[in-house]
């Protein structure tokens, strides 16, 4: 398989987990499949793409970063590196809202955030945690 069909077919099967972090916050399945089954799944492709991967570089200087992530198969690993975290720290947001008793229509920004751009949304979500005052449970 290419890397091109590999990064569409990786891109595709994450979209479930974040749908069922959205839409499924309290579904019992959903902390186990988005933030176990969906991370560990993705954790093994990148071990498989770092295992097959041949660049030429390294992780001493940001040179040796980009000769290394000029390799396909690495630079899809180091996609599939932020589709796994992302995930898990999605996950982690709404279990931690449910805990803190963050209404989930404030944690739904969070998500596509982090979805979209990992760090930023995860920020967002503390702010959000940081000001918002628990809900009744």
């Amino acid at each position: 398989m290419s890397a091109d069909v590999l990064f569409i077919a990786v891109n595709a099967a994450v979209i479930p987990a974040w749908l069922l972090l959205i839409a499924a916050p309290r579904w019992s399945g959903t902390p186990r499949l988005a933030g176990g089954v969906m991370p560990a799944l993705l954790a093994l492709v990148y071990i498989l793409l770092i295992v097959t991967g041949h660049g030429h570089g390294d992780f001493l200087s940001l040179a040796g970063i980009r000769r290394l992530f000029e390799a396909p198969l690495f630079l899809l690993a180091g996609w599939v590196h932020y589709l796994a975290f992302d995930v898990f720290i999605g996950t982690w947001e709404v279990q931690d809202a449910q805990r803190r008793g963050v209404p989930h229509g404030l944690v739904i920004p969070c998500l596509l955030l982090t979805l979209m751009f990992g760090p930023a949304g995860l920020l967002l979500y503390f702010g959000v945690r940081r000001f918002t005052r628990p809900r009744s449970l």
